[in-house]
């Protein structure tokens, strides 16, 4: 059900060579751009009637409109179970928790006397927000990256989830009510790379956005990349990955039911237990069997999703070689279940999420740590980092010079404008004190 790599006895390689050992999902996003260029294009030049076709041809619904009525989506938060409301609510609650401890404050450093340089922290003015509706729902996701935008001060925020055909050609109705219980209600039925020009270029009903966040496809992915440069983004998701480093102290039935966890998201899911003890990847092998067996999306998603090249148990000599294959495959969850689990994922510097000990599992911060299920994939958690407040708010330095902390600078500018033959940069300050250069 899912392979094996020995990585035991011989000397890990370093860097990249050990990278490329590692299983990892085929995940194209630069050949799905060329098919997502004209999709773009079209909702640039048609605007609406554009996604109103598109839903048409990939979601099967007829549109009138694009923008969800508020009246629909105060419909669905009235007919919400109230045992799923409830748990959304908790969700929303530690999720603030979390997030509003990420604020940044202004600062201001004197650097001389007179001289002063202040980082003050601006929210983007709009953003469109993603929440798919493929294969799942995830009313968390509408949570995981609304709460962070308000936190950060965000004045406008619109969301876009694809038509659903079974809802009226509306958004599913959990995710209308995870919008209404954030007060969000600029919603728009669309999906794809589609929604994503919506917000990059504006439409007849939606205005357009500074930055686009939020999972999706990989056609979702390709928009993002498509629109680099004229918008932000968060990252280029892809496919869910959970990596597992465990010792012969963890429960084979804990790492089991982890790996199934992320493995039903996706038949592209990756899912990767690194562990120095042959007993327990032997045992987990065995619990697989039966718990894949009983659970749901099993041959459509799970099976293939732990068979695929994506996903392997790593055999390793020591937890110290384990650290070394973690680091380098940067997964997007990454559990600890070892002895001493603190300790070692303290020592973790590749990850987009980092769960300790046998009480912490993925799933827990899908939906309620508080902590943002919004993180870097395919390895991208050694430059990036998941969603925050911070991926919303713009630093601005603000420089402030007496004449006399100005003067007291003045030659080493100059000098160093020479230096790279950009004199009108010198030129600039002397003209300030008559054309000469005060000395230091």
């Amino acid at each position: 059900m899912i392979s094996r790599i020995d990585l035991r006895g011989d000397a890990l390689p370093e860097g990249g060579a050990l990278r490329d050992l590692l299983p990892r999902a085929e995940f194209d996003v630069e050949a799905a751009l060329e098919k997502v260029r004209p999709i773009c294009e079209d909702v640039h030049h048609r605007g609406t009637a554009a996604l109103i076709e598109y839903a048409q041809k990939f979601d099967g619904v007829e549109l009138s409109q694009v923008r969800v009525p508020v009246e629909a989506v105060e419909a669905a938060l009235e007919q919400l179970d109230p045992a799923v409301r409830a748990a959304l609510e908790e969700s929303i609650r530690r999720a603030r928790i979390v997030h509003r401890g990420q604020r940044r404050t202004e600062h201001t450093t004197q650097v001389v006397p007179g001289g002063t340089v202040t980082e003050k922290w601006v929210p983007v003015e709009r953003v469109g927000l993603y929440a798919p509706g493929g294969r799942s729902v995830y009313p968390s996701s509408v949570v995981m990256n609304v709460v962070p935008a308000q936190e950060a001060g965000v004045e406008s925020i619109a969301l876009a989830s694809p038509p659903q055909k079974e809802f009226g050609g509306l958004p599913h109705p959990t995710i209308l009510a995870a919008c209404a219980l954030l007060g969000v209600d600029e919603v728009y039925a669309a999906g794809g790379a589609q929604a994503v020009a919506m917000f990059a270029y504006g439409t007849e009903e939606c205005a357009p956005a500074n930055m686009v966040t939020g999972p999706g496809n990989i056609w979702v992915a390709a928009a993002k990349r498509y629109f680099t440069g004229r918008i932000g983004i968060d990252t280029e998701a892809g496919p869910t990955e959970i990596a597992v480093l465990a010792d012969s102290t963890a429960d084979p039935v804990h790492v089991a039911a982890d790996l199934i966890s992320q493995a039903e998201h996706d038949p592209l899911a990756a899912a990767v237990l690194v562990t120095d003890c042959a007993e327990l990847a032997a045992a987990v092998e065995k619990e697989l069997e039966p718990q894949v067996a009983a659970t749901k999306h099993v041959e459509d998603r799970i099976k293939p999703a732990l068979a695929g090249k994506q996903s392997a148990i790593v055999l390793v000599d020591s937890l110290e070689d384990g650290l070394k294959v973690v680091d380098a495959y940067g997964a997007e969850h990454l559990e600890i279940q070892t002895a001493d689990a603190a300790a070692w994922a303290a020592r973790v510097r590749n990850a987009g999420a980092i769960f300790v000990g046998p009480w912490a599992p993925v799933s827990l911060g899908d939906y309620c740590a508080g902590s943002n299920h919004v993180l870097p994939t395919g390895g991208c958690a050694c430059h990036s980092s998941g969603l925050s407040v911070q991926s919303f708010l713009r630093g601005i330095h603000i420089v402030d010079y007496t004449r006399d902390a100005l003067a007291e600078v003045t030659h080493h500018v100059v000098t160093l404008a020479e230096a790279e033959d950009l004199p009108a940069h010198g030129a600039a300050l002397k003209a300030r004190f008559g054309w000469k250069v005060p000395t230091a």
